[in-house]
C-alpha cells in the first residue's frame, strides 16, 4: 500500500522555487507508435514558464489518488535479469538521463507495446530528493537521512503540436516506501479505469501483488 504522506512529501518541492528536479527527456510519437523526435535537456534550463508546466504534468503522477488511480506493482526477481526493463530504469537513474542511446531503446520498448488514442509523448524527469530526518514527534531534525534519486515518467496525450496533455498514465521508481526509496517496486498511475496502467507494468515487467 502507498502511503498518502509519502507521496505529498515528494509533492510538496515540485513548485519551480523548490524543485530540485535535474533533467527532463522525451519523446513523441503518432497513434501507431512511429517516433517523431525526441529532447533531452538540463531541467534549470528551461525557461520559468515552461519549468512550471512540466512540474505540473511530473507533480500529476505522484500527486494522483494512492491506491486508486497509483498503485505499488513489483518487480519478480526473474524481471530484474540483463536486459530487463528493471535494469534499464536503474541504468537510466544511475546517468541522471544523460545517456541519449539508453533513452532511445526506452522509448523504443515503450512506443512498441504501448496502445495510444493519438499522438502523445513520453515524458521523464530525474530527481535527487535529499530527505530530511525526522525526530518521532515527525518534526524535521534538519540532517539528510538518505538522498532518494528517482525517476518520473509520464505518458500524455498531445493537446497541440509538441504539447502535451494531462498524463494518461506513468510511474514513478523507485517506489517511495517509509521515507525511503525501494528497488523492488515500482507506483504506477493510470488515469482513467482504461488499462494503461497495467498495460505499462507490462511494459516494465511489474506485476501488483495480488495478481
Amino acid at each position: 500500500m502507498i502511503q498518502r504522506e509519502d507521496m505529498l512529501e515528494l509533492t510538496r518541492r515540485m513548485t519551480p522555487a523548490r524543485t530540485s528536479i535535474t533533467r527532463i527527456a522525451g519523446c513523441y510519437a503518432d497513434r501507431h507508435g512511429e517516433y517523431d523526435g525526441s529532447f533531452n535537456t538540463n531541467f534549470l534550463k528551461l525557461s520559468l514558464p515552461d519549468r512550471a508546466k512540466n512540474l505540473k504534468l511530473a507533480k500529476a503522477i505522484p500527486f494522483s489518488d494512492t491506491n486508486r488511480n497509483l498503485r505499488e506493482y513489483r518487480f519478480p526477481e526473474n524481471a530484474k535479469g540483463a536486459g530487463s526493463m528493471w535494469q534499464m530504469l536503474m541504468a537510466m537513474r544511475a546517468c541522471g538521463l544523460k545517456n541519449d542511446a539508453l533513452m532511445e531503446t526506452f522509448y523504443e520498448i515503450v512506443l512498441e507495446s504501448y496502445h495510444a488514442g493519438g499522438d502523445y509523448a513520453v515524458l521523464v524527469f530525474h530527481d535527487c530528493y535529499d530527505i530530511p530526518a525526522k525526530g518521532l514527534d515527525k518534526q524535521r531534525l534538519g540532517e539528510s537521512e538518505e538522498v532518494f534519486e528517482y525517476l518520473v515518467c509520464a505518458v500524455c496525450p498531445l493537446v497541440g503540436e509538441y504539447e502535451p496533455g494531462s498524463p494518461e498514465c506513468g510511474f514513478l521508481f523507485p517506489a517511495f516506501k517509509d521515507r525511503s526509496g525501494d528497488t523492488g517496486y515500482v507506483n504506477i498511475f493510470q488515469r482513467d479505469e482504461n488499462g494503461a496502467g497495467r498495460e505499462l507494468a507490462a511494459i516494465l515487467g511489474a506485476q501488483r501483488e495480488t495478481d
